[in-house]
């Protein structure tokens, strides 16, 4: 049974946290660029939704993202669903009757001010000296994109009948095997029966059936997480597609996270086995067409960076660093 209409619209009247907690964790991925922030490198240590990403859509990407720490350029649509995502989990800071769509619109270029102040490189997004309009001009379409992605949500949930439990979320586990699992959690809902529902915010459009199994993968990611910590399997995952104007939702059971407990494991595996031997194989796919790091990709015929740590072939014998610099 998924959640009914009660449960949805008046979930969590002091759920695990108290109504409206916010959690003090930072979060560990660069706004707007998905790269880890991480000082020198090593090998990896965890796994979050993300990182598993990179992994499974090109080995390469994961290596120049984790180990090599390449730079990426700030996207303005990555940077747009920062803003937005501020919006959402701050408005609940106001009392109920004070969550309107105007109010939330309001909010967008102030935080968009937050997170340049912390960001100043972000300015650059808008600056074109070859285009024909200004910076300025940019800069308002962008912002007006990113209140009318605001305004859409309300037309999807009504936030003056919710309480989260939680919003953004850290949360951090380590299965039975050793592999630990963490990251951040859009926004937690506990009905008043006891029901979780984990639910995440996406900027972009829904995506066609057939290639929704990737953001339904992240979010059983986390319910897997929440299963470890909590002992409860949460009754809804719902990924709200605010530039489609979608709500995704997925009931999953235990038998479903095992076999994500299972996928990651393997998953694991081979990234620790790609980081002993140094052997990143890139996976062509469209996407290619927008990575940062063709430069550095053999399929675009770069060179990737000497690897920067010990590698033990299939000899075991150690190699010396600075001999894999090409896969």
């Amino acid at each position: 049974m998924g959640w009914s209409a009660e449960q949805t619209e008046a979930v969590t009247q002091g759920g695990p946290g108290g109504p409206g907690t916010e959690t003090a964790g930072a979060r560990t991925e660069a706004a707007g660029t998905g790269t880890e922030v991480r000082e020198g490198p090593r090998p990896p240590v965890a796994l979050s939704p993300s990182r598993a990403g990179d992994f499974m859509q090109c080995p390469l990407l994961y290596r120049f993202r984790v180990i090599d720490r390449l730079p990426e350029k700030p996207s303005a649509a990555a940077t747009r669903g920062t803003v937005v995502h501020a919006v959402l989990e701050r408005l609940f800071d106001a009392p109920a009757a004070e969550r309107t769509a105007a109010g939330a619109r309001a909010m967008v270029p102030g935080e968009w001010e937050k997170l340049l102040a912390k960001r100043p490189e972000l300015a650059g997004l808008f600056a074109d000296d070859t285009a024909e309009d200004t910076a300025g001009e940019r800069l308002a379409t962008w912002l007006a994109e990113a209140e009318a992605l605001v305004e859409r949500w309300f037309a999807l949930e009504d936030p003056t009948r919710l309480e989260p439990a939680d919003r953004e979320l850290y949360v951090e586990t380590v299965l039975e095997s050793g592999l630990r699992l963490r990251g951040f959690i859009d926004r937690v809902d506990v009905a008043p029966t006891g029901e979780v529902r984990i639910v995440d915010y996406k900027t972009g459009k829904a995506p066609r059936p057939q290639f929704a199994e990737g953001a339904l993968f992240q979010m059983k990611f986390y319910a897997l997480v929440m299963w470890r910590l909590r002992g409860v399997v949460p009754r809804r995952l719902q990924l709200v597609y605010l530039g489609s104007g979608d709500v995704v939702t997925y009931d999953p059971g235990e038998a479903d996270l095992r076999g994500v407990e299972r996928k990651l494991l393997a998953l694991w595996e081979a990234i620790q086995r790609a980081t002993a031997t140094g052997d990143w194989r890139p996976r062509p796919t469209k996407l290619c067409g927008w990575c940062d790091h063709q430069a550095h990709c053999p399929e675009f015929g770069g060179t990737p960076p000497v690897y920067p740590l010990e590698v033990r072939p299939a000899d075991g014998a150690v190699v010396p660093q600075g001999r894999m610099g090409e896969i």
